[in-house]
Order: C-alpha cells, then sequence, then structure tokens
C-alpha cells in the first residue's frame, strides 16, 4: 500500500443530519491509519475508524465532503442532505428524561405523531420506558447526550403471540418468535413490525437494563414468552441503525426477521461475558443485510445467520442470503461470524470481509445438524481478508450441534451413515482466503460433516495458522464425542474436497493431519515448529 497515495471513501447513507462513510483502505479492517474529515473547508473530526459517522448537519443543505490523510486531500465530493420536515422533541409530548420517571407513553406519542420526512429527537436525559413500537418513515435519533433505558419489569411487558391462525383457516400470523420457532415472546425493547423506511441513528445510547438478577437469570424467567431481543424488525425492509451504542441486550441484540434492504453501521454492541444468549446481530431468513463497522463485544456468538428451525424452514423455505459484514471487530463472545444452528431454510451467499477477531471462541462456526432438513443448505460462504488474535478455534464446521431438546438424541449424535431424506441438512462451498490467525487454542481446522452428506468443497488459500505459547486445551465443537483437544493442527471428517494453496500452521503438536473419509485432498499445509 502506497502511504502517500490518494485517499478516498464511499458514502454508505446520509440521513437529512448525518452521514456515514467508508475510507478505501484495502489493507484495513475495523480501524485504519488516522485521517480527517472535512466539510466545506472546515475540520469536523480526526479518527482511525474505518467506517465512521458525522452528526450535526442541517436538512436539505449542500455540503463540499472531503477526507486528507497526511495532509493528501481525496478531493472533494458534493453532498446534500435529505429534506426534514419537522423536528419532534420527545420532551414537548411530556417526556422528562430524569432517570426515573416512565416516559413510554410519552416516546410512544412522539413516534406515532411523526409526519413523513421527520425526526424524533431523544436528547438530555435519561429515558426510561417498557418498549417502544416503531412506525414506517420514521427517523429516530438518540443524541450524544441521551440513553433510552428499558425497565426491566417482565409484568408491564406486553406479549406477542407466536401463531395467530387467519379467519379463512388457509395462513397464519407470527408475530412472536424464539430460535427459529413461532412461540409467544416478550415485546423487544424496540419492535418493528412491518415497517419501512426507517432509521434509527445518533451517538446516543439503548440500554436494555438487562443483568444477571433479571433476563440473564433463568430461574426467573421459567414458564415465561421468550425474552424480548433490543430491536426486533419483522417482515420489514429498507432500515438502517447507525452510530448508536447497544448494550445490556435482554437477549439477541439486532434480530432481524424475514427483513430486507437491512444495514447496520458503525454501532457498537456490548454486553458481558457470560450473558445469556447476547448475540450481536442475527439475520434470520432476511435477505440483502450489510454489517459495517460495527464493534461487538458480547455474551454469545457476534453475528449468528439463521433461518429458521424445521417447521419455518419447511413452511417458508426462506433462506437468509446476499449478506456483507465488513470492517468490523469482534471482541468475546463465541463465535466471530456463526451460521446457524437454526438454519433450516439455508444460508446462501455470505461474504465477511476486512475483519477482526480478539478472544472470540471461535472464528468461522458452522453449526448444523440432522433434523434441520433438506432446504437448510449453507453455501457460498466466503472469508477474506480477515485477522483472528487469541481465537481459541479459528475454523468449525460442526455438523452434530448438540444444543436443543434433541440434540443429544441417538439421531443427531450417531456418527454412522444413515438414510438421506427430508431430514437431511447439506453444507455446500466454502471459501477462506487470506486469513491470518494468530495465538490460537485448541485446533486449527475442525470440520466434521455428516457421512451421508459430506461437505461440500472448502477452498483455503494463504491462510496462516499459529498457536499460543500457552495455549490451553478446549473442545473445538459442542457435540457428542469431541474430546477436548490442544494445538490440533487439522482435523476433517466426512468431506468431499478440501483444497490447500498456501496454508501454513505453526506449533501443533501430535497428529498435525488427521483426516477420514475425504474424498478429495488438493495441496497439504506447511507445519512448521
Amino acid at each position: 500500500m502506497d502511504i502517500n497515495a490518494k485517499p478516498a471513501f464511499t458514502l454508505k447513507d446520509v440521513t437529512a443530519r448525518s452521514l456515514v462513510l467508508q475510507v478505501s483502505d484495502p489493507e484495513a479492517d475495523y480501524g485504519t491509519r488516522e485521517y480527517e474529515i472535512w466539510l466545506n473547508g472546515e475540520k469536523r473530526l480526526a479518527t482511525t475508524k474505518t467506517v465512521e459517522s458525522v452528526y450535526g448537519l442541517t436538512p436539505d443543505t449542500p455540503y463540499e465532503l472531503e477526507v486528507r490523510r497526511d495532509g493528501v486531500s481525496s478531493g472533494v465530493t458534493p453532498v446534500r442532505t435529505k429534506r426534514e420536515f419537522v423536528t419532534l422533541d420527545v420532551r414537548r409530548f411530556g417526556a422528562k428524561g430524569d432517570g426515573e420517571t416512565d416516559d413510554t407513553l410519552a416516546l410512544e406519542a412522539a413516534i406515532l405523531c411523526c409526519p413523513a420526512d421527520s425526526r424524533v429527537l431523544v436528547s438530555g436525559g435519561v429515558f426510561r420506558f417498557r418498549t417502544l413500537f416503531l412506525k414506517s418513515g420514521l427517523t429516530l435519533e438518540i443524541a450524544q447526550d441521551a440513553v433510552l433505558k428499558a425497565i426491566p419489569d417482565k409484568t408491564r411487558l406486553p406479549v406477542l403471540p407466536g401463531r395467530v391462525e387467519s379467519t379463512d383457516g388457509a395462513s397464519e400470523y407470527l408475530p412472536g418468535t424464539w430460535e427459529g420457532e413461532p412461540v409467544d415472546a416478550f415485546a423487544s425493547v424496540l419492535t418493528g413490525m412491518d415497517v419501512h423506511n426507517v432509521t434509527i441513528c445518533g451517538r446516543g445510547v439503548l440500554d436494555g437494563s438487562a443483568d444477571f438478577d433479571n433476563w440473564w437469570d433463568a430461574e426467573k424467567r421459567k414458564n415465561d414468552p421468550a425474552r424480548p431481543r433490543m430491536l426486533f424488525l419483522n417482515h420489514c425492509s429498507d432500515v438502517t441503525v447507525e452510530g448508536i451504542t447497544v448494550r445490556n441486550s435482554p437477549a439477541w441484540n439486532l434480530h432481524p426477521y424475514f427483513s430486507q434492504n437491512i444495514k447496520f453501521l458503525d454501532l457498537k454492541i456490548v454486553s458481558p461475558k457470560g450473558s445469556h444468549n447476547t448475540d450481536g446481530v442475527d439475520p434470520e431468513s432476511c435477505e440483502n443485510v450489510e454489517i459495517a463497522g460495527v464493534y461487538f463485544s458480547v455474551g454469545d456468538d457476534c453475528i449468528a445467520v439463521k433461518s429458521g428451525k424445521i417447521y419455518m424452514g419447511k413452511t417458508y423455505k426462506t433462506p437468509s442470503r446476499d449478506i456483507l459484514i465488513h470492517h468490523c471487530l469482534m471482541e468475546d463472545g463465541h463465535g466471530g461470524v456463526t451460521v446457524g444452528s437454526e438454519n433450516a431454510g439455508g444460508v446462501w451467499n455470505i461474504r465477511v470481509q476486512n475483519c477482526r477477531f480478539k478472544n472470540t471462541d471461535r472464528g468461522l462456526r458452522v453449526k448444523t445438524r440432522r433434523g434441520r432438513g433438506k432446504d437448510s443448505v449453507l453455501r457460498d460462504i466466503v472469508f477474506d481478508h480477515v485477522l483472528m488474535e487469541g481465537v481459541v478455534s479459528p475454523f468449525v464446521i460442526n455438523s452434530f450441534y448438540f444444543c436443543g431438546p434433541d440434540g443429544k438424541s441417538e439421531y443427531v449424535s450417531s456418527k454412522k451413515p444413515l438414510p438421506v431424506d427430508d431430514r437431511t441438512p447439506r453444507v455446500g462451498n466454502i471459501v477462506i482466503r487470506d486469513v491470518t490467525c494468530r495465538d490460537c487454542h485448541t485446533a486449527g481446522i475442525y470440520f466434521y460433516g455428516l457421512p451421508e452428506s459430506k461437505i461440500g468443497e472448502v477452498l483455503m488459500e494463504n491462510v496462516h495458522i499459529s498457536f499460543a505459547e500457552n495455549a490451553r486445551p478446549g473442545r473445538p465443537a459442542m457435540m457428542q464425542g469431541c474430546d477436548p483437544v490442544c494445538r490440533q493442527g487439522v482435523f476433517i471428517r466426512n468431506a468431499r474436497r478440501v483444497v490447500m494453496r498456501s496454508l501454513t500452521i505453526t506449533g501443533s503438536e501430535g497428529t498435525a493431519m488427521d483426516l477420514e473419509n475425504v474424498d478429495e485432498i488438493v495441496g497439504q499445509p506447511d507445519f512448521a515448529d
């Protein structure tokens, strides 16, 4: 890379009051070399974030935007902010923002009254509320000095029914869901039901108020409806969430469900280690999702791409597809980017590029099992230009995932080939290219396909794995019969074709290559002490 080259950028989004840009740096991940953002010849900010937001703009106004690095300018790009009719300040609707008052009705009133091309503004305080429902055409801005803080009192939350039969008995309406099934669920902190053209933005905080004494305590939730998520988007489209910090979610943080054209840009998503099911972003049966410039530190998978359990996959046959994940930092959590395990509708065309994983349990994590069904086809999954540091097990494909009521049954756990039928899932092609993994612990590569439905093809090219000096043993995959290992190089069971080009593994111990029932191997790893 030429450090004196003219900087360049791409606009990711423009609202009436803000913009989001991405610096064009092919070698960068979540961070890059410091640069400056200038508007109309004035410096607005200096940053090292590859994806960055600028706030405080004026509606329907032309700007001259440029990026400068080391005194070199990108050149001026004209940008015009969007029109805004009115701003509705929630305090004018009675919200107190004193951190004690229940402001739910005032906040919801402002949202319901918001006309087209307008903004609801939350600023200058801590606003307590139970749940809020979004509407189409809404821009909701949480300003830098504001916190939207949920009241974690389940006795005061509405419940979304899992299934409502249509009057003609021919179809159904599914408002509530949990882990891929239509079940009764508490309304989420922010809930969007069939809404479109929505923006949630700002430099403020959305706080779910969850902790180990309320939503994360399993004993206190017995016989309850499913937990709320922080943001639930049910059959929505053209929704953008940008700039805000999301913390302490009761369960999954951002959950788009049967939705299209969704963007998550320049966010911070945080929950403590051990907080149950606090996945970062879980697109479920969604199409055209972009996750860019997001910082994750959560108690479960950072990103988990899903498409329903057996009933949802078989009935609606809606895969998650065309999902782009780039310039993100995944720190802590069970998996950096996970596919599954609820994937009965299939997962197609997932691209992960220019990301960094730090201290996650796994990097790429594919988890499926028998019973997900013939529509559960996982294919065209690409990891490109990724850096992993301290990741316990960088690459895991697990076709025997054992969590859930039937996860430890003989049908799921048997390593013998079983008949291929309507219950049999399939893992197709996966590409892992230009990836470096440092200070790993258990297994560098752990792939375990079904003997009757082998992993299709895995291409690994220019991949470098090294183990930590103080590597600790552990189980690479959550499956029956997976014993603890340490510094295991390559373990593959039941695959059709594995291609290894410029694959190096440093510091492995014991049996470096452990292969069984692999039809074709192209190339070999280069092992080093």
